[in-house]
């Protein structure tokens, strides 16, 4: 079912909010955060690109931004900034990013016209920002296992999932290993979440759905949508078992937009997995 009408270009950065019972997405493109509650829709705009956030208290957001990490009051409107994301780089910006079970935020940042290797992956932790992995094309995927052992993440491009080991405090033992290889399937993997099983709910970008995997890898079934590019996944809602699904307009000539005239809007699915409660970001 529809979630919100509203079209994105780009829609990405699912979260919800579990303090707020709130959920939260990104039109990239369009440089605004998106939500809704029973009050209705709620928009905020910003001068440049935002595209990720986690939650810090009730009220504040912290959002990713094209050149830095910053806070963000939702009634004020207040902004902070936390530290500095490639600011010395204009080309680049932002991508997929998630809180991790520690209290980190990992984030992604990528060329602005898709330059081959130009981005990197980060994580952001009780006041450090330390770089993870470098030469990304498309950072995606990023979500974590429930117990807080394990990171995922994807260069969209690679058509592979990679999965890492964490320490106690959140950051990556050992060399990254592949979880799921989909280039022979041609998926191209977008935004991830894990639910509180374990198991894997990935937006595949052009294929019109939310695929699961348990994880040792095996497919299990997946959620359609009617919109081709599915971004970024997240579960919430009063049970925590609707799937919400951001998609995008992004690529889609005229004959696709005619096929697909609800694609850019934001999906819910009810009933599909009880998800991981979105965690907490520590400053």
């Amino acid at each position: 079912m529809i979630y919100d009408d509203r079209i994105c270009e780009l829609g990405e950065g699912a979260l919800w909010h579990p303090v707020r019972a709130q959920l939260f997405w990104f039109d990239v493109l369009g440089k605004r955060l998106l939500s809704r509650d029973k009050d209705g829709q709620h928009q905020w705009r910003f001068p440049e690109i935002v595209s990720a956030a986690g939650w810090v208290d009730r009220d504040v957001l912290l959002i990713a931004g094209e050149r830095d990490l910053f806070l963000f009051d939702l009634n004020t409107e207040e902004v902070e900034s936390l530290c500095e994301l490639e600011a010395d780089n204009s080309q680049n910006r932002s991508n997929d990013g998630r809180a991790d079970p520690q209290g980190g935020f990992w984030i992604g940042t990528m060329g602005k016209k898709t330059e081959a290797g130009a981005g990197a992956i980060y994580r952001f932790y009780r006041g450090e920002l330390r770089k993870l992995y470098a030469g990304i094309t498309i950072p995606n995927a990023i979500c974590f296992a429930p117990d807080g052992k394990t990171a995922h993440f994807t260069d969209t491009v690679t058509g592979r999932v990679m999965r890492v080991g964490l320490d106690a405090a959140g950051w990556p033992v050992g060399e990254p290993s592949v979880y799921l290889d989909l280039k022979a399937e041609g998926l191209n993997p977008d935004g991830a979440v894990v639910d509180a099983s374990g198991v894997m709910w990935l937006a595949q970008w052009g294929a019109a759905r939310v695929a699961a995997y348990a994880p040792d890898g095996q497919f299990l079934r997946a959620v359609s949508f009617d919109a081709p590019h599915t971004s970024c996944p997240s579960f919430g809602g009063q049970d925590g078992t609707t799937l919400f699904c951001t998609t995008a307009l992004e690529h889609m000539d005229a004959a696709a937009l005619t096929a697909y005239p609800l694609a850019g809007m934001t999906f819910a699915a009810t009933d599909v997995s009880l998800g991981q409660r979105e965690h907490r970001i520590l400053l």
